[in-house]
Parts: C-alpha cells; structure tokens; sequence
C-alpha cells in the first residue's frame, strides 16, 4: 500500500512540474511575425520585379515571411488584361514571387467567369473569400479562410470582398452571374469562433478604409486588416480599437511590410511601415525576363493622336471619353460613370492605343437611349448612388450639382444645361448614349432601356483620335459641384 502511495506521489509530482515546464517554456517564447501586403495593384506588372527583390531581400531575413494580396490585381493594363489568358502576366508573376494568397477584388469579376476559373486553376496560391459562393458550373474554386503555421505559431486569414449598393462587387452585373454574396459583417460574425483557433487572426480585406475601420470597431477580434479597394494611403498602418489597419495606394507604388509580435499565443506588439517600389533600385532577374516578355506587343504603342497640353484631372479624361461616344455615336449626350476612367494625369504628347486601353479597360461596348430631360436628370443621380457617390462625366450638357454636405452623402438638387447655357427641357426627348456599365447600375425607371450598338467604348474613342488627331482638355470642365 505504502509503494503504491509512492508511486502515485511520483507520477502526481512530474506531472506538475512536466506542466510547470510546459507553461514556462510557453510564456517566455517569443516570435516576430512578418507580413508583406500589396492591395490594387491593378495589373502593374512592370513593378512586379522589383517587388520580387524586396521580397527576396526579405525572405533573406525571415524565411517563413508572409506575401498578401487584398484584391484588384487586375484591371487596368491591357498587355495583362487582354492577354489571351486573360491576366495570366500578372499571375504568372505573383507566381514567381511566391504569393501566400488573395482576397478578390471587385475587378477580379472583369474576367468573366471562364476566365476567372482559368486564373485560379492558374494561381499557385487560393483565393481566400468567406462572403460569396459559386454555383457549381462555374469551377470557381475558393475557401472562405486558411490557416498558416509561421515558426510554430497559428495564423488564420479570413477574406472579404465589397459589395456594392446592388448586392454585388462593383463589376458589369453580367460579370457576377452564378455567384451569391453575404454582407461583409454578417459574414465575420460567422466566422469569429476562428478568433479561438488561432494566436493570430487577420481579415484580407477588400472593402476601403473607411468600412475597415467600421469593422474594427465592432469587431476587436481582428489582430490585423490588410485592406483594399479605396486606394487609401497610410503611414505604415493605423490602430483602430486595437486593430492595426494597413493599406497603400493602388499600382504598386508602395508595399507594406508588417511586424506582429506574439508573445504566448498573443499579439504584444504591432508595427506597419511603407516600402517603395518604384524607386527601388534593384530587379529580380526572372521577374524582369517575364515582365519584358509580357510588355512585347508593337500594337499597344501605336499613336493615334497628339495631346497639345496634358491632362492634369479626371475630369478632362472623363470629358475627352464623353466626347468621343457622344461624336462617335452621333448622340445629343453622353455621360460616363467616375468610377469607369482609370487614371487622372497623362503628359502632353502621344496618345497611344495602350493609353486608351488603360484609361477605358473594361470592354464596356456604348449604349443609346431616347429618353426624357427628367429621365436623364434621374438616370445621372442614380449613377452617382452606384457609383459611391461619384457624379458622372458628362458631353453636351454641363451639370451644376449640389450637394447636402461636403462629404456628398446625398445630392440636393441638380441643374443640367445644355450647350447654349439653358436648363434642359424635362419633357423633350433626347439621345443619350453610355457604357453598359453605367446604363445597367443606374436604374432609375425609364421607357427606353437602350440599344446596345455592340461597339466597344475603347474602340470609339481610338477612332475618334484618329479623327481629331489633336486634342486639349486642359481645364476643360463638365460639372460644377456646390456643397
């Protein structure tokens, strides 16, 4: 009895200090975490290699470094995005570098759902995305979160994309045919019981800065939101309700390169710093092979027209695509959502055909209606709702509008005149003429749905360089806003 008593003594005293141990050892580890983080790079493939060095130099350092992606890689460079793989440059790079996973972007629907399928087979990465699902036809493969085991120490990334004012990401409703989505916060509400599977517990996040901090602040369980889709520039990162919250420009100007201290199955310390890429001074050598490959196409540098003074805002690149559909397709009016012109400056001098493709990349073909004064006075107000609150561009009218305050929640009223400076008549019937993005997502009722004349906008504007052969915008207006 005595040597049974010892025995049980014993085996009680090593198992206590076996599991003091055991908590020691865990509360004194300690890890650094390393994360690099691009967002809308937008098909800036030429960037890709010097990205590809700064991640080499940093894997250099930390072997087990984690390369994020928060959506929008393509859209926006016509060698990427009418390759005939669609996007497979941009893919074929992020390859190379070793990216660890992407949350979708709303311009990852622009390759249709053939090509989205064939540039996730393509991926050596997943696609991480809790709030949408794909009808089984479509063999779109994604997974709602993934988990990473970095030194020991359990990462989780969940995905989000936005959804727009429709239901859906901002992309021509025909893009989103066969897939369903779930509001963002509905979504991380599902998944939080991840928040106890993991030491470290990240959103890749494609919805602005301004939701991310929406979601920050209800949802504290986040350790980190690697953000998307405004194209928000932050210093490193910033700290909302204990969430660190990063984000950069779009097209690859800036990478951010992030520290996550756990100590003891927690995160201790965060840190978020920039890294830029266009002035970094060296190339990954296959990267740039791949890069210049992609780039050889003669066609793309054809120039159509001579740009007499340069284009300094969106709103003269917005005029010149509104001028050239409106002439184009010998309409009284014509207007552009926002959200459809791609950059904002370009120098004076040629004007090329990738320029054109760059600014107007969607594929968008022009659609004309005959409708209403007061249709088309609806129909431009229901483009900005669409359009998060950005007024369209407009040709053959000037639009005064005004707004309910300076941050254009709502618009108060709004003024359309016509050429000789008059308002519009609401009852006289005019030819309008959009894009098939903008015609759909402004719905405001109407009796003419439009015609679809199966002519690219892109293409008109191209022949409508040719035509001109000169152009200058500078300081040319369509719109005058009142707040």
């Amino acid at each position: 009895m005595n040597r049974l008593l010892r025995i049980l003594m014993i085996s009680v005293l090593v198992a206590v200090c076996t599991n003091t141990h055991a908590q020691t050892v865990k509360a004194s580890y300690k890890t650094d975490i390393h994360i690099v983080s691009t967002n809308d790079m937008h098909a800036a493939f030429e960037k890709l290699p010097q990205m590809a060095a700064i991640v080499d130099s940093l894997r250099s350092l930390d072997k087990d470094l984690l390369v994020l992606c928060a959506g929008d890689s393509r859209t926006g460079n016509p060698l990427n995005d009418l390759y005939p793989n669609t996007s497979y440059p941009m893919i074929s790079l992020m390859n190379l570098i070793g990216f660890d996973c992407t949350t979708f972007g709303n311009h990852e629907f622009d390759s249709h759902q053939d090509g989205l399928a064939r540039n996730i087979n393509d991926s050596n990465f997943p696609y991480i995305c809790a709030n949408i699902s794909a009808d089984a036809q479509l063999g779109i493969q994604t997974i709602p979160y993934k988990f990473f085991d970095v030194k020991g120490v359990k990462v989780c990334v969940l995905g989000v994309v936005q959804i727009g004012s429709h239901g859906r990401p901002d992309t021509h409703p025909k893009n989103v045919v066969g897939f369903t989505f779930v509001p963002v916060e509905e979504t991380i509400q599902k998944y939080l019981y991840l928040r106890d599977e993991c030491d470290v517990f990240i959103l890749l996040s494609h919805i602005g800065f301004e939701d991310d901090v929406k979601v920050a602040e209800k949802f504290p369980q986040f350790d980190l939101i690697v953000g998307g889709h405004s194209h928000t520039q932050l210093e490193g990162g910033e700290i909302h309700n204990g969430v660190l919250i990063t984000q950069n420009v779009n097209k690859l100007k800036r990478l951010t390169y992030t520290t996550l201290t756990v100590e003891n199955g927690k995160v201790t310390n965060k840190q978020a710093k920039n890294i830029e890429i266009e002035n970094y001074p060296k190339k990954n050598v296959a990267a740039q092979s791949l890069a210049d490959f992609f780039s050889d196409n003669p066609e793309f540098r054809k120039v159509l027209a001579q740009a007499v003074t340069p284009f300094s805002s969106y709103e003269e690149l917005g005029s010149l695509m509104c001028d050239a559909i409106r002439e184009m397709s010998g309409s009284d009016i014509s207007f552009c959502n926002a959200g459809g012109v791609r950059y904002e400056e370009h120098a004076a001098g040629d004007f090329t055909v990738s320029d054109v493709l760059r600014l107007d990349p969607f594929g968008n073909n022009a659609v004309v209606m005959n409708i209403s004064g007061k249709e088309l006075k609806d129909m431009l107000i229901a483009c900005f709702k669409a359009d998060e609150n950005r007024f369209p561009y407009t040709s053959g009218v000037t639009c005064h509008v005004t707004y309910t305050d300076s941050k254009r929640s709502a618009i108060k009223s709004l003024k359309i005149l016509g050429e000789d400076g008059k308002e519009i008549n609401p009852k006289k019937t005019y030819k309008v003429v959009g894009n098939s993005y903008a015609t759909t997502v402004s719905d405001s009722p109407r009796k003419d749905q439009g015609e679809d004349t199966n002519i690219a906008t892109s293409d008109m504007l191209i022949n409508y360089l040719k035509k001109v052969q000169k152009i200058d915008y500078q300081g040319k207006t369509c719109m005058k806003e009142i707040f």
